[in-house]
């Protein structure tokens, strides 16, 4: 270990898009700042979820778009995706797994980058250790960031489930291979989402799912016309399953699953898409008083909760507001924002909406899942808004009796659901499933977000013939 600590303003540990945004804000400021990674640059997002999966899904959706139009449908008639090209665009999208060019981006920002492991070893101290063994020590004049984000978690207790070495997310979108046969484990985004692709690129797919539905925090109409179309698709789905053990002779070769009732299932490899943890298991916790392993409890300016002195903070995957990478990176525009008006020695603006509340985390978080049909969302359900307390009303539309929704595609087939508080008069939710909702979405965050009065929302006039007319319909029963 270095003798005397290397001193920076901010110490980030993360380098992903969370911990890239932080250090971009606080140098904007005028804040020396200095990043520690493990890994890649540019983190999860870059390598294993966001960009690779979207690159695997988007020529999923190009083909059902020339399908589903009479003249461009029969120039596709019959063909598939050729898996080499979509693999090869999905490769270059993930940079072939070099980090070359993030890495550059910090340097002409001006932001110091540290290879190595991060911990804290104190207040505002961190310790950084080498692949090579070797410990450089260094400290914060202002704030430490932890930004490690989240890891795939595997259910305990399965006999055989390490010996069968199940795919995450990680290997289900950075295959070079396509299995003949694959089993996904899990009903949520990244199941839903790695289903629709490998069964597009000719992988025979069974999707597993505990419970009797998909999408479970989402509208449940959403899951339900998620599963119209993978089962469309040609994937079998099975709800009220659960896998008991797993079988992989020598960790090579293919996969028999044990099914709850006593059945089978032999694939060539397993997916499990179970859910998340932080990545807070050996970032140092316990030198600040707070336990390994566990969430960050932070307040709305991103400021860890039961740490003294408001120097440490948490932004991303890891604080659990909001598991979305757009959303780490909102949090870590405010965290920045707060790092620099304390480090002025100014007081912080944490009203909700103010400058240094993450408060769109609880109130407009949007997300898109892009299966075939997309499903796009914001704010809350009609279930979470009742079990908020809110008195709403719900409005729900068919998208394709929309002349913009017919034009974009033949028997076009989809549903938008807005949630309406009846006291305040404005949307606190939205949810939209069909061909191309994802492009409709900004348009609800910014109805939920703004808390635009449903008068004014009135004027916001939708052109024709597109979906977006959709809101014209949506706001007329709501108007009543």
């Amino acid at each position: 270990m270095t003798s005397t600590a290397e001193e920076y303003d901010v110490i980030v540990l993360g380098a992903g898009p969370t911990g890239e945004n932080v250090a971009d804000r606080t140098v904007a400021a005028g804040l020396s700042t200095v990043i520690v990674e493990a890994e890649l640059v540019g983190g999860e997002c870059s390598y294993w979820a966001c960009m690779p999966s979207k690159a695997l899904l988007r020529p999923v959706a190009a083909l059902a778009d020339a399908r589903a139009v009479a003249g461009s449908r029969e120039a596709v008639d019959g063909r598939r995706l050729d898996p080499a090209a979509v693999l090869a665009r999905r490769n270059s999208f993930a940079s072939d797994w070099k980090d070359d060019g993030q890495v550059r981006w910090l340097r002409d920002t001006g932001i110091e980058l540290v290879r190595g492991h991060g911990r804290l070893a104190g207040v505002r101290t961190v310790t950084v250790e080498a692949e090579d063994g070797s410990e450089r020590m260094l400290t914060a004049r202002h704030a430490v960031v932890v930004c490690t984000g989240s890891r795939p978690v595997l259910p305990a207790h399965v006999p055989g489930l390490a010996e069968a070495h199940p795919w995450t997310n990680r290997e289900a979108t950075g295959s070079q291979t396509v299995p003949g046969r694959l089993a996904v484990v899990g009903g949520g985004v990244v199941g839903v989402e790695m289903a629709a692709a490998w069964r597009a690129l000719g992988s025979e797919v069974v999707l597993l799912v505990r419970g009797d539905g998909l999408l479970p925090r989402m509208e449940p109409f959403a899951g339900e016309l998620v599963a119209e179309g993978l089962r469309a698709a040609g994937v079998d789905l099975r709800f009220g399953t659960e896998v008991t053990a797993l079988e992989r002779a020598d960790g090579s070769g293919p996969v028999t699953l044990a099914l709850d009732g006593g059945g089978t299932l032999t694939v060539d490899e397993v997916l499990y898409a179970t859910g998340r943890a932080p990545r807070t298991a050996d970032v140092g916790l316990e030198q600040v008083g707070l336990k390994p392993g566990d969430w960050l409890e932070v307040d709305d300016s991103c400021t860890v909760l039961g740490v003294d002195g408001e120097w440490l903070y948490a932004a991303g995957d890891v604080n659990h507001r909001a598991l979305l990478t757009h959303q780490g990176k909102y949090q870590a525009r405010i965290t920045g924002a707060a790092i620099a008006a304390r480090a002025q020695g100014l007081s912080l603006d944490t009203s909700r909406w103010g400058a240094h509340a993450a408060s769109a985390d609880l109130a407009g978080a949007p997300q898109v899942v892009f299966t075939q049909p997309e499903v796009a969302a914001v704010g809350l359900t009609r279930a979470a808004a009742e079990a908020a307390g809110l008195r709403v009303k719900t409005v729900d539309h068919e998208i394709g009796s929309v002349a913009g929704a017919s034009l974009y595609g033949d028997d076009y087939r989809g549903r938008a659901r807005v949630v309406f508080d009846l006291d305040r008069k404005v949307l606190v939710g939205a949810c939209l499933v069909g061909p191309g909702v994802a492009e409709l979405l900004h348009s609800a965050t910014v109805a939920v977000v703004g808390e635009v009065p449903i008068d004014r929302l009135w004027h916001a006039v939708p052109s024709y013939p597109t979906i977006s007319e959709v809101w014209l319909r949506l706001l007329e029963d709501c108007r009543g």
